[in-house]
């Protein structure tokens, strides 16, 4: 996978992807969402490799804000309805190309970025035509390290993998 040793940038969806997908409301309005330590970790340490990220999102919701700034995430889209279009004006703001994006999704919101991107991989149970046009499917669902296996993987192929663990400092997770 060649493509993979190119990736400077990963762009994540959140619902389904960072999260299990289920939207958990309470009487009061309040929304939760439950989001992977493992996953936490893996994007902490590879921005920590000079790997950028950024969020993609169709919903609106504080939470994501919240957890994408502890992660140290350099770039939150939020209310998204055109992901081919806020993808872009991140690649010009950092001067990255669609071949060194890795683009990580699971419905079909996320389908023409991922096509356009040099990698897409998606959890295991993406819809299929997720799983159909992506790099690799992760072994593991939505919001239960989906993205710590992909980013792994990644970093493993760049070599950068091997040096988070000999030099492992804790981050926000």
């Amino acid at each position: 996978m060649e493509e993979i040793f190119m990736i400077k940038l990963v762009v994540l969806d959140v619902d389904g992807t960072l999260t299990d997908g289920k939207l958990y409301i309470d009487n009061m309005g309040n929304e939760m969402k439950a989001f992977d330590v493992k996953d936490g970790l893996a994007i902490s340490q590879s921005i920590k490799q000079g790997i950028k990220f950024a969020i993609i999102t169709g919903k609106t919701s504080k939470i994501v804000e919240r957890r994408g700034k502890e992660l140290g995430i350099q770039e939150i889209v939020q209310g998204s309805w055109d992901k081919v279009a806020d993808l872009k004006k991140i690649l010009e703001k950092y001067n990255i190309s669609f071949e060194e994006t890795a683009y990580i999704g699971d419905d079909l919101i996320d389908l023409k970025p991922m096509k356009l991107c040099g990698f897409a991989a998606c959890p295991k149970d993406s819809v299929q035509e997720i799983i159909e046009i992506s790099d690799y499917v992760s072994t593991k669902n939505g919001g239960c390290g989906a993205v710590r296996e992909i980013l792994e993987k990644i970093l493993k192929e760049q070599n950068l993998w091997k040096n988070i663990v000999e030099n492992f400092t804790a981050t926000e997770q």
